[in-house]
This record gives C-alpha cells, sequence and structure tokens, in this order.
C-alpha cells in the first residue's frame, strides 16, 4: 500500500531537513560556479527524465533570471539539442548522448552539472568521466544510492532517499539555493 499523503510530506521534510546538513557544501558549489563564470568559463547541464527538466531548469533560471535582474549567465543544457540528441542516440549510442556534446563543447575551464536520481546511469556516468578527461570541474546531484556518479565528481550534493519524487524535490531546493547565491553576486554589478 502506498503512503498516504501525509506520510510523504513527513518523508518529504526529513529529506530537507537532512539536506540542512550539506548548506556549506552548496555554499561551495555556488562559489566555484561564481569562479568559474568569472574566468570567462561556462556551466553544463545534464540528466534523464525529471533530472533533464531541472537541467533546463538551472540553465533558465541562470541565462533568464531567477529573482532580480542582473546580467545572463552561460548556463547551457545538454538535454535541449533535439538534433543533437537523436543523431548522437541513432548514429552512436544512447550512452554516448551527453559525453559527445561534453567532448565537443567543454573546456578545462567549465563546470559540468550532472544530476541523476540513481547516479548510475549510463550516459551521465560518460559524461563526467569525458569531463574529467577533459579538466572541468564536475558537479553532481544525485541520492543516497548515487555512489557511482559521487566518485567521479568534484563536489557532490546527495539527498538521503532514493524515491525519485523525494530526491527531486530536494534536488530543487539545493539548486534554487546555488542559483539564488549565484545571482546575487552578479546582481552587484
Amino acid at each position: 500500500m502506498a503512503p498516504s499523503m501525509k506520510e510523504q510530506i513527513a518523508e518529504h521534510m526529513q529529506a530537507v531537513e537532512a539536506a540542512i546538513g550539506q548548506v556549506e557544501l552548496l555554499e561551495r558549489m555556488a562559489a566555484q560556479i561564481i569562479a568559474c563564470f568569472d574566468a570567462g568559463g561556462r556551466l553544463f547541464l545534464l540528466g534523464n527524465g525529471g533530472s533533464a527538466a531541472d537541467a533546463q531548469h538551472i540553465a533558465a533560471e541562470l541565462v533568464g533570471r531567477f529573482k532580480v535582474d542582473r546580467k545572463a549567465l552561460p548556463a547551457i543544457a545538454l538535454t535541449t539539442d533535439t538534433s543533437a540528441l537523436t543523431a548522437i542516440s541513432n548514429d552512436l549510442s544512447f550512452e554516448q548522448v551527453f559525453s559527445r556534446q561534453v567532448e565537443a563543447l567543454v573546456t578545462n575551464r567549465d563546470i559540468v552539472w550532472a544530476l541523476s536520481v540513481s547516479g548510475k546511469s549510463a550516459n551521465v556516468i560518460r559524461a563526467v568521466e569525458a569531463a574529467k578527461r577533459i579538466g572541468a570541474f564536475v558537479i553532481g546531484f544525485t541520492s543516497k544510492s548515487g555512489d557511482k556518479l559521487a566518485a567521479h565528481c568534484d563536489s557532490c550534493f546527495r539527498v538521503e532517499h532514493t524515491s525519485s519524487d523525494r530526491v527531486q524535490e530536494v534536488h530543487q531546493l539545493a539548486y534554487h539555493l546555488i542559483c539564488g547565491k549565484v545571482e546575487r553576486r552578479y546582481a552587484r554589478e
């Protein structure tokens, strides 16, 4: 039997409460993104399914605006180019759908931000491996079962849950905190 709505809200609150212990990590991630942008680097985001939507959401917050007006920031979701996604998947393999884009676009001045609830998606792992070979900084967002992704990241935020809905809810809170911190830096200019 599925948990009641009240039980699901309680699970959500527990996962959020556990995330409080990682605020310093989120602060460091925001600082790394700011340093990247200040040095002329770019932020590339990727993920599958709901995490793909999150990647696009983050890029939109940074390119457009989150809460205040400021200059546009160079954030690119690798989940949005349907021609590249379908060509790479068809001609090479779905496992290379992100790594091929990373190889073509990312430099050692950039950050690759990978989102994966399971932390096991082959195409995400291949992308972060490619990013590491290039020398890019890698940020990961995953769950408590995401050891495989975490092992390839320079900095990894992990939600203390494995259910995709709870994990993605906390991911959204965490990335909004990061976007807010980054935006405040450039709102002063």
